[in-house]
């Protein structure tokens, strides 16, 4: 892993980012547009957070090249 890359071209930054986006709009309460049920908002705040960790991770471990 002697190869660097810019911190944007990682997936694992992008899954935290996307993890934290997540975990943001569920805390500030963002409404979703054509979305009446709040079940249906926190399930897909749960998913984009779920999804952005699994993102993060796997990104981590295929790693090839350290970050700037």
């Amino acid at each position: 892993m002697d190869e660097i890359k810019n911190w944007y071209e990682s997936r694992s930054v992008w899954g935290g980012v996307l993890a934290l986006a997540a975990s943001l709009t569920g805390l500030f309460g963002v409404e979703v547009v054509g979305l009446a049920s709040d079940e249906a908002v926190t399930a897909l705040t749960a998913a984009a957070g779920a999804i952005g960790a699994a993102v993060a991770i796997f990104g981590r471990f295929d790693a090839r090249t350290r970050i700037r």
